[in-house]
């Protein structure tokens, strides 16, 4: 079964657990932009550096906004997301958000140094003035902060919350 790795494992696994690992271009950027010695040595593996494709893309949004965590997942993190959704391959994060997606879209997910996360929660828009709830939909803000939009019924802000019961 095909491993698709999170920029966790490019930065911290060693050179040779890395071999034939499935990564997305973008995390090419983001690994230069974290640690450019450590991009330099992981271009020396054999990695497979896979384009994600627009079908691809779309599967991982929805599965994102099925669970609710597209707010807080980075370009980055969907392409990684979108690769391992569409081989169907096993999903190597420590990103509680990308694990819990891929777990409810029926992937399979193995940590990187950090605990796996144990449960798979759904998200759902709070708002913190009438407290209406709604789904999390595509439209949605995506933000690592706290407020994705604003009440349709009040106006005040909506956040990310892990639906109730």
């Amino acid at each position: 079964m095909e491993r698709v790795l999170d920029t966790a494992a490019l930065l911290h696994w060693p050179p040779d657990r890395l071999h034939d690992g499935v990564c997305a271009p973008s995390q090419r950027v983001e690994l230069e932009r974290l640690s450019p010695a450590r991009a330099m040595l992981v271009e020396a593996v054999n990695i497979d550096w896979r384009p994600v494709s627009k079908s691809a893309m779309e599967q991982a949004v929805a599965a994102a906004t099925a669970s609710g965590d597209l707010p807080r997942l980075s370009d980055v993190d969907l392409d990684v997301l979108a690769l391992a959704l569409e081989a169907n391959a096993v999903l190597y994060t420590d990103d509680y958000r990308m694990q819990n997606t891929h777990k409810l879209a029926g992937g399979t997910v193995e940590a990187v140094v950090n605990a796996a996360s144990k449960h798979v929660w759904i998200w759902e828009q709070r708002c913190t003035g009438c407290g209406a709830v709604s789904a999390v939909d595509g439209e949605v803000k995506r933000s690592k902060h706290d407020v994705v939009g604003e009440c349709r019924v009040c106006g005040s802000a909506l956040k990310v919350k892990r639906r109730r019961g």
